[in-house]
């Protein structure tokens, strides 16, 4: 039995809300699960990508056996019915870009876990997957969205559940997310974080993860243009991502430009903006890296409404 799941890209934090905040965007993974007749051949991994040289970058970010994160997601909801997985084929088809802060650890996590819920019949149910997913990723911010879709707030609450709920982005914002053709390891990113933030800091959160969804729900964007700052994680990573602070100051005076943020730990960037300005904004954001030798595809996408899917053969 071979099943297929598609798994859309993710970006979280989205400016002030830090792993509680997520959208599903529509770029993707594809994830395959094949049982094999053979005893004794293990597990067999592979990865499929038309970018050179890709396998090597995908073998270095997540191994290509029973230490990777994709076995890891499958041998774990195996797990959690007292089974263990033999001889399977994985393939993950990629085309979300590795250490950009889009997701690509969160789909494979997710469509590992729906795939083998699919070949045993079905054990987990939502809950059950969020749950294991978020387990596995540390928090639900990008593997929520990847699951059900959407812009979502999502909670990994004391006893183990993932509380989530669903806001509507207006469709008249831009969603420009400008991938630079550099990494940044997620770990890297993490470990600059303080254990510790002020009170004041945590407070200006709270408050402008407040206006970030009263904006999205009230489309109101003078709002939003003052709630996507941020001081729990974009201070401390700002070094990491190189033009960053040029490509805020240059589009700070843009009118139609409600925000810049980092998506997820970075090197991606996101800019939420009004419809009629977009040229401009990819030019300005081309052009401030090529400035730094650094190039970078812009691409204007809509929220993926539609998580994960189980593809039919």
């Amino acid at each position: 039995m071979k099943i297929s799941v598609k798994v859309p890209a993710t970006s979280a934090n989205l400016g002030p809300g830090f792993d509680c905040m997520g959208m599903a965007l529509p770029i993707y993974n594809t994830i395959t699960l094949e049982e094999t007749v053979l005893p004794g051949t293990g597990v067999e991994i592979n990865a499929i990508n038309d970018e050179e040289n890709v396998e090597n970058l995908i073998a270095e970010q997540a191994p290509m056996d029973e230490n990777s994160l994709i076995y890891k997601a499958v041998e774990l909801l195996y797990n959690s019915i007292g089974q263990t997985p033999s001889e399977l084929k994985i393939t993950v088809q990629t085309g979300i870009p590795i250490a950009r802060g889009l997701g690509s650890s969160a789909s494979v996590i997710v469509g590992g876990l729906l795939a083998a819920n699919e070949l045993l019949g079905h054990p987990a149910d939502e809950q059950a997957i969020l749950s294991l997913a978020t387990e596995l990723e540390g928090h639900p911010d990008n593997v929520t969205p990847a699951i059900v879709g959407g812009l979502v707030l999502s909670s990994l609450e004391d006893d183990g559940r993932v509380v989530y709920t669903k806001l509507n982005w207006p469709e008249e914002w831009c969603i420009s997310v400008c991938v630079p053709d550099y990494e940044l390891s997620t770990d890297i990113a993490r470990s600059v974080l303080p254990k510790e933030v002020p009170m004041a800091d945590a407070v200006f959160n709270l408050k402008h993860l407040g206006m970030f969804i009263q904006a999205v729900n009230n489309r109101d964007p003078e709002l939003m243009k003052l709630a996507l700052k941020d001081r729990l994680h974009q201070p401390y990573r700002m070094k990491f991502v190189t033009g960053l602070d040029r490509i805020v100051e240059n589009l700070k005076h843009e009118e139609n430009v409600l925000g810049c943020v980092l998506s997820g730990a970075g090197s991606a960037v996101i800019i939420f903006s009004l419809k009629n300005d977009i040229e401009r904004i990819k030019s300005v954001v081309k052009e401030t890296w090529a400035e730094m030798n650094v190039k970078v595809n812009v691409m204007t996408l809509p929220v993926e409404q539609q998580g994960a899917y189980i593809i039919a053969d």
